[in-house]
């Protein structure tokens, strides 16, 4: 089943739980909250007091992307304040496995993220240790990019390193309705996408386009 999600990235944060009401009117999966620390990515966004009001009154899962250095400092603050599942980058953490092992002992989900030039196969040995990975599309950092082609290749390498295993995979970066269904076709069942759905006039029915668009025959 293809979950879509969307990032809050590209909402409005000066309506921002009114941008959510209309994605989770709309059928939205989950929430996908982008955090960046200027040194990692070169952005800021936003910490837990920024978002957690809003995600009080959500009715699905909230996916916390932690596009920051030393994310194991701040795991159990994203936790506490309502992240369902920590996703964290493979390329800022030297010990990957200890702190996928943090996460789950906080409760939450487990998720990696690769950036465009990190290979599938960096993920061998933490294979079991997954409950999603987050194949970028675009190089992290800003919203509104183009997706890069090769994603497609990185996706379906993922899927085989996985096996049958029960992960996520999900996507993220420039998704949009048209590479939808080639990235369901790839293996990806978790689209994120920030300006495809808050920069359109409609994001609730730019939501239901993305989803029609993945799930076509």
């Amino acid at each position: 089943m293809i979950k879509i999600a969307p990032s809050i990235l590209s909402a409005d944060f000066a309506a921002l739980g009114a941008d959510i009401a209309r994605v989770e009117a709309a059928g939205a999966d989950q929430l996908h909250v982008d955090v960046m620390d200027g040194r990692f990515v070169p952005n800021i966004t936003i910490g837990p007091p920024s978002w957690r009001r809003s995600a009080s009154a959500r009715a699905w899962p909230l996916d916390v992307h932690l596009m920051i250095v030393e994310p194991e400092r701040y795991i159990a603050e994203f936790v506490a304040a309502g992240a369902d599942m920590v996703t964290v980058h493979l390329e800022a953490c030297p010990h990957l496995a200890r702190t996928l092992a943090q996460i789950r002992e906080l409760g939450a989900k487990a998720g990696v993220a690769l950036n465009p030039s990190t290979p599938a196969s960096a993920l061998e040995y933490v294979l079991d240790e997954l409950d999603l990975v987050l194949v970028m599309s675009v190089n992290p950092g800003f919203g509104g990019q183009s997706f890069i082609p090769s994603s497609h290749r990185k996706i379906r390498e993922v899927k085989t390193l996985l096996g049958s295993r029960p992960v996520d995979v999900s996507v993220d970066g420039g998704v949009k309705a048209d590479v939808a269904r080639s990235l369901a076709e790839d293996g990806a069942n978790v689209l994120v996408a920030g300006s495809a759905i808050f920069g359109a006039a409609d994001p609730g029915a730019a939501l239901r386009a993305l989803r029609a668009a993945a799930t076509a025959p």
